[in-house]
């Protein structure tokens, strides 16, 4: 369970390093859903929640982190 979690946490922080590289909210929504997605599929669920989670950080990423996202 604890390399579940470390891998997660790997592709979170991956995800959302590559996702705040883009310039425009749809490059990061789609780089926040698929971060998303493998998490929730790593986690064992179906990716569905997890996706719609990514898409909907990665569409306000900019708004909420300024300094951190472009």
């Amino acid at each position: 369970m604890l390399k579940v979690i470390k891998f997660t946490a790997l592709v979170g922080a991956l995800g959302g390093s590559l996702a705040a590289c883009e310039s425009s909210d749809v490059p990061r929504a789609a780089l926040g859903g698929v971060g998303g997605y493998a998490a929730d599929r790593a986690l064992g669920g179906d990716g569905t929640i997890g996706a719609a989670a990514g898409i909907a950080a990665g569409t306000v990423c900019d708004d909420v982190t300024p300094g951190v996202c472009r």
